[in-house]
């Protein structure tokens, strides 16, 4: 595990519990039988230009297995959010697939049957710091669910800050169907999400919704209709994320951490939260630049300074 990853994550997760699913992921990978490994990209990046620059995109492209998580994905996935966790030029964060009618389709259970117990529990940490490590990402990040976001697939959207929807789009976490229980952040993120009684009936019952269903219930932000592209959600996705790119991004980060952090502590504490968020941008010059165009009624140029 690299240092910059480390120091992305929290102290608890740094130390080694780290270490040892690094080891049980090198013993999966032995497991494996010499199984050849493709050399084509996972999950990759991509920064777009003109109009656009300061959005990226995480781009999950494993055709082969409906971007289930297996461990070179996830592998993948770990290193580039590391990289971009430290990217100020990236204002907003789309998470999007490449692969048509499915966002993720959970895990890879065809990997997780060749791991003993003790393999799989340690897996299955490597991927909740993945999604903590993914929630923790100091600029917005917007899942585009297209297609089948189901088990760890929702959670990765969970981890997301904003999620948008084809109406066609079918998730849940239906780990429960499975024997399991949803063990990558799910059971903590979806009661914050949905409420604590919507839930448990989501999770008891392994329930599946459509994308207009769960906008409804919260569960995302904007439901769609799908169109011919088969990415609506995407689409939809783009234009938040252009609704986001022209804000302060230092006052966008900060509003971030503020809500994150004061949503884990009581009404006072919050509060201490939000004035040290408050206090980062005062001496900004987006802050200068904020006040200087409103009295000159002109549009702001934020540069994130």
């Amino acid at each position: 595990m690299s240092p910059l990853l480390l120091r992305s994550l929290p102290s608890f997760l740094a130390g080694s519990p780290g270490a040892r699913v690094v080891a049980a992921v090198a013993g999966f990978s032995s497991a494996l039988g010499g199984m050849q490994l493709s050399n084509s990209p996972e999950v990759e990046l991509r920064k777009l230009p003109g109009k656009d620059e300061g959005i990226a995109e995480v781009r999950m492209c494993r055709h082969s297995a409906r971007n289930a998580l297996g461990h070179v994905f996830v592998s993948q996935m770990r290193e580039l959010v590391s990289k971009v966790s430290s990217d100020s030029t990236v204002r907003v964060l789309v998470f999007r697939s490449l692969v048509p009618a499915v966002f993720c389709a959970g895990a890879d259970l065809k990997e997780r049957a060749l791991m003993n117990n003790q393999e799989s529990d340690l897996f299955v940490h490597g991927l909740r710091s993945l999604m903590t490590q993914i929630a923790l990402l100091p600029m917005p990040t917007i899942a585009a669910i297209d297609g089948v976001a189901v088990g760890g697939g929702l959670e990765l959207a969970l981890a997301c800050d904003l999620r948008t929807a084809a109406c066609s789009a079918q998730m849940g976490l239906i780990e429960t169907t499975r024997g399991l229980l949803p063990g990558a952040g799910g059971s903590q993120r979806l009661p914050r999400t949905v409420g604590l009684a919507l839930a448990k009936e989501l999770i008891f019952t392994g329930r599946r919704v459509g994308g207009q269903a769960a906008a409804e219930m919260g569960l995302v932000n904007r439901a769609v209709q799908q169109d011919q592209t088969g990415e609506a959600a995407y689409n939809e996705a783009l234009d938040l994320a252009r609704e986001i790119l022209p804000q302060a991004p230092i006052a966008v980060r900060m509003a971030k951490e503020a809500m994150n952090r004061g949503m884990e502590v009581d009404i006072t504490s919050a509060m201490a939260i939000e004035r040290m968020c408050y206090a980062q941008v005062i001496p900004t010059r987006d802050r200068r630049e904020g006040m200087a165009a409103f009295l000159e009624k002109r549009p702001p140029q934020y540069i994130g300074e």
